[in-house]
């Protein structure tokens, strides 16, 4: 048995803030972790595929852009991409991650925890081994979430690619369908169509259904562009894996699909099953509540646990962003920190805050081609919201710093404002490359920043951020 102040159970890199933030803070620490330091994010996500997606996009941008365009010849090298990847997912190797813990200070356990009780973790080793650690003041669940995969016919018996096996894939198949329309799908789709896949997308609810309209017809458009057949309202009723290896998808009305794989992206579910919640008081596999300190809370409210379990990332459900959970992450180490040392933790001190930008100021990048860059809400989540807003829209090809960017850029940009606030509440830009203009639009968003201020943050010309310019003139304020 060995104690610290603060047990994680998962190393990605929420737990890993988390772990570093009380350590900062002047406490003890140790991470427990089942699979490899650093996470999904590091190995099957973030990080992976965007890689993966980069040679594509940077191939594409060149082709928009003469004088650069006659300098390319032939399409892109497979094996390249596939070799770039692996190196971005450090060959799923985590040797550096596990480096930095021992020089954060970070004790790390190797297996899989389960809550034991209050303040009680018991972490069990490949060996069998079993180890009980025990947490002073906090348990901190970041165990993630995992893809979720639907109740259809042979479905699961044909082992279709997750989002993992899409990732970290060492072939490249000839033909691809994909179950869902959301940002993995999309993304997934664009990179195995640049890549030579013929890519059949199901998208039973419609393409990037949270996102403005607007984006996922850009998005539709480009992707259809590539080759890309794209099923809408369609739906998989059966599939069925042959022996020589290819797959079958019969829709709902009797339509058969045959490709050489079959990736499933429509959605996630908690990695809480077997966690050990039932000891404290909680539903094995459920989404777990919590507060903005990210304290664990039941039903009614009140803390659970003990009042010592925590949750961060993916598995509170509040939003499913490593950049999200790894903010969540500081917010909870800070209150750790601060209920340890009997400090209040009122969320307005700084390095006390509570996690309030998770609500309505989150930031995504959608990183197909054309990007899709958003933040907070959108127009129809404004008003379902119960806000008088007003909508301004802007086409992005029509800004100087994109004619200059690219030949043929198209895009667009819309800002949702609160009109009785006059306070920017959303903005969504979908084009070639506008992933970085969006940290603007979050300070905004998140600063609630009044729009007759905004006048005075002068975009530089020529920029494709000069549309804030234009956003503003057509609001006319």
């Amino acid at each position: 048995m060995a104690a610290y102040d603060v047990v994680v159970i998962g190393a990605g890199p929420v737990g890993e803030n988390v772990a570093d933030r009380v350590v900062q803070g002047g406490l003890t620490a140790a991470v427990v972790e089942r699979e490899l330091v650093g996470g999904e994010c590091s190995y099957w996500a973030c990080m992976p595929t965007k890689a993966l997606l980069r040679s594509g996009a940077a191939l594409s941008a060149a082709r928009r852009v003469p004088g650069a365009r006659e300098a390319l010849a032939g399409e892109l090298d497979t094996a390249a991409v596939l070799a770039r990847r692996d190196a971005f997912a450090s060959d799923w190797r985590d040797d550096g991650q596990v480096s930095w813990l021992r020089s954060a200070g970070i004790a790390l356990y190797r297996g899989r925890g389960r809550l034991a009780g209050p303040g009680a973790v018991e972490v069990t080793g490949d060996d069998g081994t079993t180890t009980t650690l025990t947490a002073r003041h906090a348990v901190v669940v970041a165990t993630g979430s995992g893809a979720l995969v639907p109740d259809v016919d042979g479905l699961r018996d044909a082992a279709p690619w997750t989002s993992r096996d899409a990732v970290a894939a060492r072939r490249v198949p000839g033909s691809l369908v994909v179950i869902g329309g959301g940002v993995v799908a999309v993304e997934m789709a664009t990179a195995y169509a640049e890549l030579g896949s013929a890519v059949t997308v199901l998208a039973r609810d419609g393409v990037l259904p949270r996102n403005e309209p607007f984006a996922a017809d850009l998005v539709v458009e480009s992707l259809r562009d590539k080759g890309v057949s794209i099923r809408i309202g369609a739906e998989a009723g059966a599939v069925k894996r042959h022996a020589h290896g290819t797959v079958s998808v019969t829709l709902t009305d009797g339509e058969q699909i045959d490709a050489d794989e079959l990736l499933v992206a429509i959605g996630r579910t908690p990695n809480t099953g077997d966690l050990g919640l039932d000891t404290v008081g909680l539903e094995p596999g459920s989404w777990l509540r919590v507060d903005t300190t990210m304290r664990v809370v039941g039903p009614d409210g009140t803390p659970a646990g003990g009042g010592g379990l925590y949750a961060v990332g993916d598995v509170n459900r509040r939003a499913l962003l490593t950049h999200q959970g790894k903010y969540q992450a500081r917010a909870a180490g800070d209150g750790i920190v601060a209920r340890a040392k009997g400090e209040p933790v009122d969320g307005r001190a700084w390095g006390r805050h509570a996690a309030t930008a998770d609500e309505r100021a989150v930031p995504q990048v959608v990183f197909t081609d054309p990007e899709v860059a958003a933040v907070g809400l959108t127009a129809a989540a404004a008003r379902e919201a119960g806000l008088r807003v007003r909508v301004v829209d802007h086409d992005l090809a029509a800004v100087a710093g994109a004619a200059v960017h690219a030949d043929g850029y198209r895009g667009r940009a819309r800002m949702v404002v609160d009109s009785d606030r006059e306070v920017v509440v959303g903005f969504t830009a979908v084009g070639p490359d506008v992933a970085e203009m969006l940290h603007a639009a979050t300070i905004a968003v998140a600063g609630e920043v009044p729009v007759h201020r905004l006048w005075h943050a002068v975009p530089a010309f020529p920029t494709v951020s000069e549309v804030w310019l234009r956003l503003l003139e057509s609001y006319g304020r």
